[in-house]
């Protein structure tokens, strides 16, 4: 489904006394609402139907959530968990063939890149919330992350 029929859907919804209007298309759906003047459009994609193939790298310090429990406890003061703002997919360096932006043992200062999240064939660069040294990478590369799972633990400076 194009974005220039979406758009067209919604202009039907305003200018009719419709207030809602469900359309699927395979696996994406559009539910288009409205209240008054106020409109929302949700678009939900249950399965992608292609995702891009990338060569896992080597990640030996790639850890368990176990593991990232135990950590945690340990020094709990210390240790940030930096979380996916959005479901996608991960991926720790700009293509297959990059090399990955973040390493374990590696220093980030505030706002800087570390992974890639895919949604929707948008790559959204995460960056780095706060300043420290990475202890953990808690994903493994192309696999797919929930809202908030964590995705790193850097250990504040």
């Amino acid at each position: 489904m194009d974005y220039n029929l979406i758009k067209k859907l919604v202009k039907v919804i305003e200018q009719s006394d419709v207030t809602e209007l469900s359309v699927q298309e395979g696996d994406l759906k559009i539910k288009i609402s409205k209240n008054g003047k106020q409109q929302v459009v949700n678009t939900v994609v249950s399965q992608p139907t292609a995702q891009p193939v990338y060569a896992p790298q080597s990640t030996p310090e790639v850890a368990s959530s176990t593991e990232a429990a135990k950590v945690e406890e340990t020094s709990n003061s210390k240790l940030h968990e930096v979380l996916s703002p959005i479901v996608g997919t991960f991926y720790r360096s700009p293509s297959p063939d990059a090399d990955a932006y973040v390493q374990v043992g590696d220093t980030v200062a505030e706002g800087s890149v570390m992974c890639i999240v895919e949604a929707m064939k948008l790559m959204n660069e995460i960056e780095s919330d706060t300043k420290g040294k990475i202890v953990k990478i808690l994903v493994e590369n192309a696999t797919a992350v929930e809202y908030n799972q964590p995705l790193f633990l850097v250990e504040k400076n």
